[in-house]
């Protein structure tokens, strides 16, 4: 995907780590100019850093996008530092709460809807804004395979997710005509050092998931951060109000043993 994105600048939410810090690094192997964020200034460093010694050019702000203020100041900053914003990546969320509904406190429900939905919102508001002033832009934003089908004891993260996927609709619909794209990723299971780690303490329970994914394998971040930078591209420019799965196929039908 080198070149891709060469000529075009954008930023990426919750990029210090995990699918936000690898899709940070793809959009900027294939080119673009990236504004790192995220709520730890040293995690977003650190990805500025990998981006600058791949060549690639990346600037730092920390932003909570559940704050609309501090969701501001990071779309103006991206903007006064690279003087456009072509695309954005919504990826920042949380997942509180991972019990049964009847237990759950309410606490764990209104600050992961603070986070991934009202967060989302706030980013592609300003995003949308600042794109209609240069003709258009993409925007992405990270939905889950909670987002696409039922997950127990993931009540709030599973809402937050389907909210998620129906905004994006919504919005492509309002914004379709002024040349903005808007499009979010399913992600499926997909590895992580936590998953390692529990690949390691529960093999047996790893191995039957592995046994669900009609790939035989999760997938990883950069399979993520190749579906955004598509998504970002102008190879994507007559794609609009999708929910992407990256899966492997799991959410294609349950495999028969």
């Amino acid at each position: 995907m080198a070149g891709m994105m060469v000529g075009k600048a954008g930023l990426v939410t919750g990029s210090g780590s995990g699918i936000g810090r690898a899709s940070a690094l793809a959009l900027a192997k294939a080119g673009a100019k990236v504004m790192v964020s995220d709520v730890s200034e040293e995690a977003g460093q650190e990805t500025v850093q990998m981006i600058k010694d791949l060549g690639g050019e990346a600037a730092f702000i920390a932003c909570d996008v559940s704050n609309e203020e501090q969701v501001i100041a990071l779309v103006d900053k991206t903007v006064e530092t690279f003087d456009q914003l072509d695309f954005a990546l919504n990826n920042a969320g949380i997942n509180k709460g991972q019990k049964p509904i009847g237990e759950l406190d309410s606490k764990d429900w209104d600050l992961t809807l603070k986070v991934n939905l009202y967060g989302t919102f706030y980013c592609i508001k300003h995003e949308v804004n600042a794109m209609l002033k240069t003709g258009g832009g993409a925007i992405v934003n990270t939905a889950s395979g909670a987002g696409l089908e039922g997950s127990p004891n993931m009540t709030p993260y599973t809402a937050s997710k389907h909210a998620i996927a129906g905004l994006t609709k919504s919005v492509a619909l309002e914004y379709g005509q002024q040349g903005i794209t808007i499009n979010s990723i399913a992600p499926g299971a997909t590895i992580t050092p936590a998953i390692e780690g529990w690949a390691k303490t529960s093999p047996e329970q790893y191995e039957a998931v592995l046994a669900s994914l009609p790939a035989g394998r999760m997938s990883t971040a950069e399979d993520q951060a190749n579906a955004v930078v598509f998504l970002c591209s102008d190879l994507a420019r007559s794609i609009s109000g999708v929910t992407l799965a990256v899966d492997g196929g799991y959410t294609a039908g349950k495999m028969q043993s």
